[in-house]
């Protein structure tokens, strides 16, 4: 089954990211799959949102679990088959809900074909599919270039003697983009996966598909200057100002083509920009027109730190200066960040007023499963961790495992629901008690203020596509409107636990999503809001 044909699908939209590792195992080996995506989507599309995004379940040897990929247009049989991926597809447009998939095109495993190919000689046809570099005369690498993980980005390679580029894992080599076949070949696996259904790509890395061809240092980065936005603060990639081996001008050439092959069949496209200094500079680049992507999102929200009303308004008003003309997607959380109900440190109240946050700022948004329950970090023994990013800097960065452990579904075992086996993470014990079938039985749990919240999104025109303005830190109460049409909704946030007033806006306006804690202003003229409140108004004529 297909959806109608809405090219502006994706504008506004609230999608909710599957990790399918931890979703629900349907065959007892302790890993998610398909078929138990297919098992949950009635629960997805309860939520009210418009689309899933799938992290990767291609082919894969798994060392980072997923995003190195050795088969762009199979199932690693752990996840099951395409068939069971049709049936996604099938049983989510049934639903009403578009499916987007993971693309991690930036880099393959190592063995993926292509590169069994490519490091067999210097001389074969696929000999320059990857980045590969002599070294300097002194035999060390040919840039200064660093990996995410640790360490340098380059490896060096006997069968050719010759360096290749890794901006990731050791065995996630990096494709050549300077290559137009392999530009082709990667937009031949974005035609095979729309071909089967997909409605758009979370597009991973999107910012690292071209490298330097000059092969340029990196200049340092004054430390005043660093964050650990993108690597935790222990790594030395922070080190640098990450001119020459991402962020290239070359990439853009790359994006309208993909644009391209997505526009027949109305697909929309989210990248991730992974950038710590000019992430959403790049988002607004990257969004701009109507022949590059959709959306974007950069890491601001992202970020270790809570964020204060000062500092959201501020990001609000960078978007406004570097991406008028783009389209961003905001997340809280996502598979590779420490959860925010722990990174921020969130009582229950606080949670549920960030969830109504992010379903009033204009863009698109990202739910990742198991915010909608609150469930907070789980703490992972460092024997049971998986995630070689931990491994690697443990323990002062204890790595992605915390956030990916397996859905809980019901309490009544100590794995959830999510198997009948051994989950291949640890399925965290105060999480049980947030099961959704918990919360489904109890009316003031935050799962329904989440299904509530998107509904509320979706009944307003101007929260899903409008304009924002007046955007206003008071304190720690942030506020602004949104506009679309006639209807003007004027928003406002207490983001601490201490009470606050607000100077009501100019204009008659009558008080909204009451069934999300929405204020009521009182006879004196100002707005009392209590800790974590909102308040939304809609104006009146």
């Amino acid at each position: 089954m297909t959806l109608e044909l809405n090219r502006d699908w994706w504008r506004g939209a609230v999608i909710y990211q599957i990790y399918p590792r931890s979703y629900q195992d349907s065959n007892g080996d302790g890993i998610g799959d398909l078929a138990g995506i297919v098992e949950r989507l009635p629960y997805i599309a309860s939520l009210g949102v418009d689309a899933i995004w799938i992290s990767p379940f291609f082919t894969s040897p798994m060392k980072d679990f997923g995003y190195d990929v050795s088969d762009y247009c199979d199932v690693d049989p752990m996840f099951g088959t395409l068939a069971d991926f049709d049936a996604v597809i099938d049983t989510a447009h049934r639903l009403g809900v578009r499916v987007m998939i993971d693309l991690v095109l930036s880099h393959t495993s190592d063995q993926h074909p292509w590169f069994v190919e490519s490091r067999a000689s210097r001389d074969n046809a696929r000999a320059d599919w990857y980045v590969w570099a002599d070294p300097k005369p002194d035999g060390t690498p040919p840039t200064n270039w660093l990996s995410i993980f640790g360490g340098s980005a380059w490896q060096w390679d006997a069968r050719r003697e010759q360096y290749y580029l890794h901006n990731f894992l050791v065995s996630q080599p990096d494709l050549n983009f300077h290559n137009p076949d392999v530009q082709n070949a990667l937009l031949d696996v974005g035609r095979f996966w729309l071909n089967r259904g997909v409605d758009g790509f979370r597009l991973d890395t999107i910012n690292f598909y071209v490298h330097d061809i000059e092969l340029r240092d990196n200049p340092p980065l004054a430390p005043e200057l660093r964050n650990a936005t993108i690597a935790p603060s222990v790594n030395p990639y922070n080190h640098q100002e990450h001119l020459y081996d991402k962020n290239r001008p070359e990439n853009f050439d790359f994006l309208r083509k993909l644009r391209a092959v997505m526009e027949p069949f109305g697909a929309a496209a989210v990248g991730e920009v992974g950038d710590a200094q000019r992430g959403l500079e790049i988002m607004g680049q990257y969004t701009a027109g109507d022949d590059l992507m959709q959306m974007c999102y950069a890491f601001e929200f992202l970020a270790a730190d809570a964020p204060t009303a000062t500092r959201i308004i501020e990001v609000l008003n960078k978007v406004d200066e570097v991406a008028a003309d783009g389209w961003a997607c905001w997340a809280f959380s996502n598979h590779d960040v420490m959860r925010h109900a722990s990174r921020w440190n969130l009582p229950p109240a606080a949670q549920r007023m960030f969830a109504s946050l992010i379903i009033a700022l204009r863009g698109s948004v990202c739910f990742y499963q198991g915010e909608e329950l609150g469930l907070p970090e789980a703490d992972v023994a460092f024997e049971d961790l998986q995630d070689p990013y931990g491994i690697e800097f443990w323990p002062e960065f204890k790595g992605r495992d915390g956030c990916r452990t397996p859905m809980v579904w019901e309490p009544s075992n100590q794995n959830g629901g999510f198997t009948e086996g051994r989950p291949w993470l640890p399925v965290s014990s105060e999480h049980l008690a947030l099961s959704v079938t918990a919360q489904e039985q109890d009316p003031s749990a935050l799962l329904h203020h989440y299904r509530r919240a998107i509904a509320f999104r979706h009944a307003h025109p101007a929260l899903m596509t409008g304009d924002h303005g007046g955007l206003n830190a008071s304190g720690e109460v942030i506020s602004f409107t949104r506009s679309a049409g006639d209807e003007t909704i004027f928003c406002a946030f207490n983001i601490s636990d201490t009470p606050s007033d607000l100077e009501m806006p100019k204009g008659t306006w009558d008080t909204i999503g009451e069934d999300l804690g929405s204020a009521h202003p009182s006879a004196d003229g100002k707005l009392h809001l209590g800790p974590w409140q909102v308040w939304f108004a809609r104006k009146r004529g």
